[in-house]
């Protein structure tokens, strides 16, 4: 860590102890204060920290941080998800995990969900774990599955299951595709315990998967085309549109619109006929 990043750090720390009082905190107001907000010996108590190293990280000087000790620190401060994000950054340490699902905008989400029916869309992390598919999504890859999902990912599902290679069309060039954008995004995410447990399970479940994560080629997201074999509505074929979620670095949404007519005539999916042979 760069000398600069770690007097940015402590500027950080600093400001945002100065803002939290006694009594948020559940401390006695005590007597007169030289400065605003917890004493560092205070919040390195109630992180349950050492007060000297707490001292030296808001000094700046060159120590050892870790996303667990991190976290007691930001939680202490009461930070909220950017401000977090902000700290882990600053300290060039891995954040934890601390819940899944999608995030407090969920019902927000949801809502945009649902208007773009009967556009497949769904929200995942940048692990592509499946956090909330619209119907639309579902009604598209309905009768996919034939093996229970051990993990709701959307990687891992077209890998280790059987039907994948005839229902995806282009399986060829979307599972490439799809493994490269996540060796781009565990960048930051390296030491993660999540991820690791992930990738190391799922490179033993899958020899296809292994091979090509140990190629590290890595992608940025790009409009594709996905060709689907429907059971009930036949051939389709969708230009997937990669979206962030501006107030959630990690989210991202993908829609799927019609890359013929033919495809969107056949939209929604659940009020077809099954397709002429």
């Amino acid at each position: 860590m760069s000398t600069s990043r770690r007097a940015e750090l402590g500027e950080f720390l600093k400001a945002r102890r100065a803002q939290v009082t006694p009594e948020a905190v559940g401390l006695p107001p005590g007597g007169r204060r030289r400065t605003p907000g917890l004493r560092r010996e205070e919040l390195a108590q109630l992180a349950g920290v050492g007060v000297t190293w707490y001292t030296w990280l808001e000094q700046g000087r060159s120590i050892n941080v870790s996303g667990q000790v991190l976290d007691a620190v930001a939680t202490t401060l009461g930070l909220n998800d950017l401000e977090r994000a902000h700290l882990y950054s600053l300290a060039e340490a891995t954040p934890v995990r601390t819940k899944t699902g999608v995030c407090a905008d969920e019902l927000v989400l949801a809502e945009i969900l649902a208007a773009l029916d009967p556009l497949p869309a769904l929200i995942t992390n940048r692990r592509f774990d499946i956090l909330q598919p619209n119907k639309a999504y579902e009604d598209l890859f309905h009768d996919w599955h034939t093996l229970p999902c051990i993990h709701k990912n959307l990687l891992w599902c077209i890998v280790t299951e059987p039907l994948a290679r005839q229902q995806l069309l282009n399986y060829d060039t979307e599972v490439p595709y799809l493994v490269a954008r996540m060796r781009s995004a565990y960048v930051e995410h390296i030491g993660d315990p999540d991820w690791e447990t992930d990738l190391a399970r799922l490179r033993k479940l899958s020899p296809e998967f292994e091979q090509l994560w140990s190629k590290h080629e890595v992608a940025d997201g790009e409009p594709r085309l996905r060709r689907v074999l429907h059971p009930v509505a036949g051939e389709l074929s969708f230009t997937v549109t990669e979206l962030g979620v501006p107030a959630h670095a990690d989210l991202m949404l993908f829609v799927e619109t019609p890359a013929d007519e033919r495809t969107r005539e056949r939209l929604p999916l659940t009020r077809r006929e099954p397709a002429e042979v």
